[in-house]
């Protein structure tokens, strides 16, 4: 059973998700963001290590706290690790009041009717079973819609549902992700049979299921708002998908009930080589931004 305390929080805690979840070939974009240049290391584990030290220094920074970030989701290897001499979720949750979320996906499959599936996961249930022994409350999972394709954007909500059910019977709380990419010129039409999809595929869950569901920040203010009263539904969050952090926040203080999950924005002003003082007051800058528009609405 999930932490009555972590659903709480989740459920009805003012405040946002960190998404510090780049892994594989998102972690060198993510890196040379913060000033940390491909010739700056040799191999997987010293990017992985340079990565590890950026999570560190936002998670142990003044700011972060469950007072306006709810939640973080976590690299594996980042929830392998260790924040001041303890596993990364148990520092998060006892000593700055953030709940863990464990990102599970594995990438995506080739594009195909409009959208990109997730690639098979491999050795899931001895990852969620390894999740649930260090603390974690949830999972996220991200596949991505290109096109207005009823089909493929079934077929994507589908495996969603499939997985997430998969990981509920661990006792974890699924993130849904299916992004509709907002490049996209069918976004608006896409998400109007992603928003049916949805709703069906929330309707056919268990009575006592509880769900997560991040989306992209939709064309349309409220879309979602069906969605948000569902009654399994925990929460829906908003990805950035590319928005710079300001444009971002004002797209999403026009939706009522929906929350940040942002990466890319909320990191987007932080640099390795600043001090300690100015990298957490950026930080703090960025935290108090984000969690502006996730609890004050238009």
């Amino acid at each position: 059973m999930s932490d009555s305390k972590m659903m709480a929080q989740m459920t009805s805690g003012p405040g946002f998700i960190a998404a510090l979840d780049q892994s594989g070939g998102s972690t060198p974009g993510a890196l040379k963001a913060y000033g940390i240049p491909e010739s700056a290391y040799n191999g997987d584990a010293e990017m992985f290590a340079a990565m590890h030290a950026m999570r560190v220094r936002i998670m142990t920074a003044p700011a972060f706290t469950g007072a306006k970030v709810l939640a973080a989701i976590l690299f594996e290897r980042t929830m392998d690790g260790e924040a001041e001499g303890l596993p990364v979720p148990t520092y998060l949750w006892q000593e700055r009041g953030v709940v863990p979320f464990l990102k599970v996906d594995q990438g995506l499959e080739a594009a195909a009717n409009g959208v990109k599936l997730m690639k098979p996961i491999k050795g899931l249930d001895s990852l969620l079973e390894r999740a649930v022994g260090l603390g974690v409350f949830g999972t996220k999972m991200r596949s991505v819609i290109d096109l207005a394709d009823k089909a493929g954007i079934a077929a994507i909500v589908s495996q969603q549902f499939e997985i997430g059910q998969q990981i509920a019977s661990h006792g974890l709380v699924p993130i849904l992700e299916p992004e509709a990419t907002i490049s996209s010129p069918e976004r608006e039409a896409a998400e109007d049979i992603l928003l049916d999809e949805l709703m069906k595929g929330m309707d056919a869950l268990p009575a006592d299921a509880k769900f997560m569901v991040k989306v992209s920040i939709p064309v349309k203010p409220n879309h979602y708002a069906p969605l948000i009263a569902h009654p399994k539904v925990v929460r829906v969050v908003a990805l950035s998908g590319g928005f710079s952090r300001d444009e971002a926040c004002a797209r999403l203080a026009h939706n009522p009930g929906m929350i940040a999950s942002f990466s890319r924005a909320l990191v987007e002003s932080l640099k390795v080589d600043m001090t300690d003082e100015a990298f957490d007051a950026a930080l703090g800058a960025a935290i108090d931004d984000i969690y502006n528009a996730s609890t004050h609405k238009d």
